[in-house]
């Protein structure tokens, strides 16, 4: 499964009213019980209800799916229970590689890495036929045909670095590369990519029309997704759909209401070496924390979460538990911004506004000490030995004097609690820098998620820091800031936003989890939100894709740490899960965010 970005669940942390044991379990994926230490017996069948986000719900279900879609309540809630991704990750605590829940084989590269060769497990769809090789394959050409309607496309990598594709008997699968790459990448960022589709259902251009082999060539691959993702705009068939009946995860759907309500039995031909516990799983929608959480006050509520506003209060029988992702929080600038752009070109003036953001402030005072600071692209916790020592000891500490001294050295009048203005136009070490104009004001629009409290209460303190330097921040809150902040074009309209704020949880390396940013920080990247570009910053992630190592990977992430084509902001946690105690198997919770039912199991 594809890269995405932040996927909207409730992103709250932990207030310091929890006692101290509590809160050292959450900080850690563990769980504070009200049940002390009872022992349980699990039951079999029953029904469990999970909370989608709130104003996030269930709206897509084809994988192959455009960037407004790819969020965490369309794929890990929802598309990973009934179609499972060829490679799984997540393990406990830690975004590795889990063989066990993978369709296929660890994958085997020869000829100095130019090939690898996968072989499927003995999986079946819910219809009976097997899952086969054709199946990768039908998902390879969906992509390769329809490249611009992939979320995490990005020129150069999957499936453009495949050269061929060599299918035998029915379940090994070779795959040609176009070069030489680093297997531990290319497992971990590009086969982790891949959905099997079942092609003997699906492979049709029509409701009508017969199975073929359209998929084959460009024409037909491109009919074939028409067709399937007009069926997924259907939101009302979802469950009656002959298309969606046919799954290879360990879940089919029995209902589902186009407000978001999902219903889930399990499916009886899954293959996967866990089976379903559970006779039924209901997701339901909300329209905001606090109606999600009068569900959970009254017990109707299985898993949930508890709202910021809501941390302290008793919840008799449920269990809290911070939910850690591997992820990142960045501020994206819009570099296409005809007015902003030019400034935010400047090296000095993201290093100006990086010294005005206030991490261990910001984790105190909004996320009462339950987040995590981030200084580059790669997450300091879980810890895994991935990010690099310049990485982790802050290049740019929060500073308004320091702050205030960069803008003066580089042409700007600063007024601390006005708006600074440019004074010393042009290209000299002491001017305002190209493109900016005589007059030109340190003043941006400011777009961040709506209806999380602790989110708005950063961005205040953000806001008011950086007006301590003269630089002012217009901030708004949108419901939808996955859609109005996205890569544009300068004449386009949408291009109207400066700076945008996915929230504290802003991108989490899902089936990608070797963090080397090629699909968020490349030149052209689907998810490049901000249209930075640099040759030097896509040859060294080009490196990490293709020489084994850390070495390369800590130059990548020096780059970014030190030239700030984003802003870096605290990582909060997920969500502040509140799971009920009669719920087995639901700990401890993924850093890939992937939720799995299958294990889940009521008991008394």
């Amino acid at each position: 499964m594809p890269l995405c970005r932040a996927r909207h669940r409730s992103r709250l942390a932990l207030a310091s009213t929890l006692t101290a044991a509590a809160l050292a379990l959450a900080a850690c994926g563990g769980a504070a019980s009200s049940s002390g230490s009872k022992q349980h017996k699990a039951v079999a069948g029953g029904t469990a209800t999970f909370a989608e986000p709130p104003a996030s719900p269930i709206n897509y279900i084809l994988p192959l799916m455009p960037p407004q879609y790819a969020n965490n309540t369309n794929i890990s809630d929802f598309q990973f229970l009934l179609y499972r991704p060829l490679y799984w990750f997540g393990k406990g605590t830690q975004p590795v590689l889990n063989t066990s829940l993978s369709l296929a084989d660890t994958p085997v590269y020869t000829h100095h890495d130019t090939t690898v060769t996968i072989t499927l497990k003995p999986y079946r769809w819910s219809d009976g036929k097997p899952l086969t090789n054709r199946d990768v394959q039908f998902w390879i050409n969906l992509v390769k045909a329809n490249r611009s309607a992939w979320f995490a496309y990005v020129p150069g990598a999957f499936p453009d670095d495949i050269s061929s594709v060599k299918l035998s008997g029915t379940r090994t699968i070779t795959l040609h590369l176009t070069r030489s790459f680093n297997p531990k990448w290319f497992t971990h960022n590009q086969l982790s990519q891949i959905t099997p589709l079942p092609q003997h259902a699906w492979d049709k251009t029509s409701a009508g029309g017969k199975v073929g082999n359209y998929d084959m060539s460009s024409t037909g691959a491109k009919a074939v997704y028409k067709f399937l993702a007009s069926q997924s705009k259907d939101l009302s068939s979802y469950a009656s759909n002959p298309l969606w009946k046919v799954v290879d995860g360990p879940f089919q759907l029995s209902a589902f209401d186009p407000s978001g309500e999902a219903t889930f039995v399990p499916n009886r031909r899954y293959s996967g070496p866990v089976k379903p516990h559970l006779s039924k799983l209901v997701e339901e929608p909300f329209t905001s924390a606090s109606s999600e959480y009068n569900s959970l006050r009254s017990g109707s509520l299985t898993y949930g979460y508890v709202p910021f506003t809501d941390i302290g209060r008793p919840l008799p029988g449920y269990r809290v538990a911070s939910w850690r992702a591997w992820a990142i929080a960045v501020l994206f600038l819009n570099y296409h911004n005809p007015t902003a752009g030019p400034v935010f070109s400047q090296l000095y003036i993201r290093q100006a506004m990086q010294r005005l953001i206030d991490q261990k402030g910001y984790i105190s005072a909004a996320f009462h000490g339950d987040a995590t600071p981030e200084y580059g692209p790669v997450p300091i916790k879980p810890l895994t030995g991935l990010a690099s020592p310049y990485e982790r000891r802050d290049p740019y500490p929060f500073s308004v004097s320091t702050a205030r001294k960069i803008l003066a050295a580089h042409g700007w009048k600063v007024v601390a609690g006005g708006t600074d203005t440019c004074v010393r136009p042009g290209t000299g070490p002491s001017d305002c820098g190209a493109g900016v104009k005589a007059g030109t004001p340190l003043r941006f629009s400011f777009l961040y998620p709506s209806g999380q409290p602790e989110e708005n209460t950063e961005i205040q303190f953000m806001k008011s820091d950086f007006a301590k330097a003269g630089i002012t921040l217009e901030v708004s809150a949108t419901p939808d800031v996955l859609s109005a902040v996205q890569a544009c074009k300068p004449s386009q309209t949408a291009c109207k936003w400066q700076i945008g704020d996915y929230g504290s949880l802003s991108w989490f390396y899902g089936n990608d989890s070797y963090p080397t940013g090629g699909q968020l920080f490349k030149t052209g990247a689907a998810f490049n939100a901000g249209s930075y570009s640099s040759s030097q910053l896509d040859a060294l992630i080009q490196s990490t894709h293709t020489s084994s190592g850390t070495k390369p990977l800590y130059a990548y992430e020096d780059f970014m740490a030190r030239n700030l084509p984003v802003l870096w902001q605290p990582v909060a946690p997920q969500q502040v899960s509140a799971i009920k105690t009669s719920l087995g198997g639901a700990l401890p919770q993924s850093p890939i965010l992937n939720i799995n039912p299958e294990d889940w199991y009521l008991q008394r």
